[in-house]
């Protein structure tokens, strides 16, 4: 009995390592968004290819959050909110993380494969995005950033070619808010985490100084208040009704008053509310999209 209490203890320990490797509960907002892209482009639903949305997401996001941390094991050290990390601590080493994290890109790409082609490409060029380009970017240029939104924003444009199998304005315009609901966000996170992204050589902040100064603020709200235009461009494409276009820009508004009251009150305080706007703003406008297109449309 007390040997099959102690392998049970070892295996919920083992497995709440390899959930903060493939950081779990951000891979299940990436899944969320590949799996409302997959319904907003779809003309029917179709089960397997929804299963296969979710086990391609599940599994190319793994693999980029996994190779993500075999980089940065020796900044991570670096850091408060990440010196506890399994790779860092040595309670899983960096061959079987590499391991791991093809294993995980090989049966990701394969069930976006069994989609279609479009989903499987667009979900590799996500990966290497991500584990190569954004991830030593962070320590060179700000504008790591930026890189970094597009494979952020992949999930729902994974998602829509999924359901129609081609590209189109549509998928695009999804496409484009999420990536710049991503830049008040990551911001936000950067602004409260300064010191300790600083402390890895982290180049966060889209100033040239890399300091926190109101040009984070000034940015944040010029990206959030995008948020508010292009509900009105999918509205005008036709991209979604009347229902679509309040939500979404209320959210919108919403986003953009958390980034104005950052930008006047500059602080922690301000920066934490930003990052609460964005926290709800992409699950409900992607909520308020399928409701607009299948329930009332």
């Amino acid at each position: 009995m007390e040997f099959t209490l102690q392998a049970v203890h070892l295996i919920r320990a083992r497995l709440a390592d390899y959930a903060v490797l493939v950081k779990f509960r951000l891979t299940l907002l990436v899944v969320f968004s590949s799996v409302f892209g997959y319904l907003l482009g779809a003309e029917a639903i179709q089960g397997s290819v929804l299963l296969l949305v979710v086990v391609g997401g599940l599994f190319v996001t793994f693999a980029a959050n996994s190779m993500n941390q075999v980089l940065e094991k020796e900044y991570d050290r670096l850091m408060v909110r990440t010196q506890n990390r399994p790779l860092v601590t040595g309670r899983i080493s960096v061959p079987e993380a590499v391991l791991f994290s093809g294993l995980s890109c090989l049966i990701g790409i394969t069930a976006l494969a069994a989609i279609n082609a479009w989903a499987a490409l667009f979900g590799m060029i996500s990966f290497l995005l991500y584990a190569f380009v954004y991830t030593p970017l962070k320590r060179i240029h700000p504008i790591a950033v930026l890189v970094g939104a597009i494979p952020g924003a992949m999930p729902v444009f994974i998602g829509w070619v999924s359901g129609t199998g081609y590209l189109a304005q549509e998928g695009l315009l999804l496409f484009s808010l999420q990536f710049f609901w991503q830049f008040p966000h990551f911001w936000a996170i950067a602004w409260l985490g300064h010191d300790d992204y600083s402390r890895a050589g982290f180049k966060m902040l889209p100033e040239s100084s890399g300091q926190p100064t109101r040009e984070t603020a000034r940015q944040s709200l010029i990206y959030a208040s995008m948020l508010v235009l292009l509900p009105v461009m999918m509205f005008a494409f036709g991209h979604t009704g009347w229902i679509g276009l309040i939500i979404l820009v209320l959210l919108g508004l919403h986003y953009t008053r958390a980034g104005y009251l950052f930008y006047r009150g500059l602080d922690d305080g301000y920066a934490r509310r930003l990052l609460y706007a964005s926290f709800f703003y992409l699950p409900i406008a992607l909520i308020g999209l399928f409701v607009d297109q299948w329930i009332l449309g």
